[in-house]
């Protein structure tokens, strides 16, 4: 599957060089000439792995565009700067920018820092809809509200996202989680799964799917 990304740049001919680069890496990109674009991309393509994004654009600037990002999505940004200062650089990391590149760059590298962040996104932290789990950290969140969830809550969670649209068994879900030497009762997978659509709310109740003399799955 191919990644995607979203470029913003005012400055065609460099907005361009680099989707052309990135097309020819495999990745799927949109290319987009302000902040306010660049936000509306995003918004219609949820699926997007990384946004590349200049500070420097007319009507709403990289730092603005990133700040408003970042209240609905965790999706990595690389801001791209003209200039090497360190005010522009906190001013990035404080907007919510993962990394920054400072022109003129090498489009090698880049794309080695972009392909870096989706790699760092991916291995531990899954978002969807709304949805975000941190494998190291043991946490989730929904629309970045912390879900109070046990252990096994979480690990029930991590699985179905991780094969989001796969169908578990209760028996599978019980030797994954309980472990094959569990000897208690196997509606205890029924009970916790009960708990946890409870406390997913909406997002539980669109996604995590009962069925019916088969077991469970987290829709896509």
């Amino acid at each position: 599957m191919s990644k995607k990304i979203i470029v913003a740049d005012d400055e065609p001919a460099l907005r361009e060089l680099v989707a052309d680069y990135f097309e020819a890496e495999g990745y799927e990109v949109l290319q987009a000439d302000d902040g306010d674009v660049a936000i509306s991309l995003l918004e219609k393509n949820s699926d997007t792995d990384a946004l590349i994004m200049d500070v420097m654009m007319p009507e709403l600037d990289g730092w603005t565009a990133t700040k408003k990002i970042r209240e609905f999505s965790s999706v990595p940004i690389l801001m791209l700067t003209a200039r090497s200062q360190e005010f522009d650089q906190l001013m990035g990391f404080e907007s919510g920018a993962d990394d920054y590149v400072t022109k003129p760059f090498s489009l090698a590298v880049l794309e080695k820092r972009i392909d870096a962040l989706i790699k760092r996104s991916k291995g531990n932290v899954q978002i969807d809809m709304g949805l975000i789990i941190n494998a190291e950290s043991y946490t989730a969140t929904i629309d970045s509200k912390p879900l109070d969830l046990t252990v096994k809550e979480f690990e029930l969670l991590k699985i179905l996202k991780e094969n989001a649209g796969r169908v578990f068994t209760r028996d599978q879900l019980l030797d994954t989680i309980w472990g094959y030497d569990y000897d208690g009762d196997i509606r205890t997978v029924d009970s916790h799964i009960a708990r946890l659509r409870v406390k997913l709310g909406e997002y539980g109740n669109k996604h995590l799917k009962t069925i019916y003399g088969v077991g469970y799955k987290l829709d896509k």
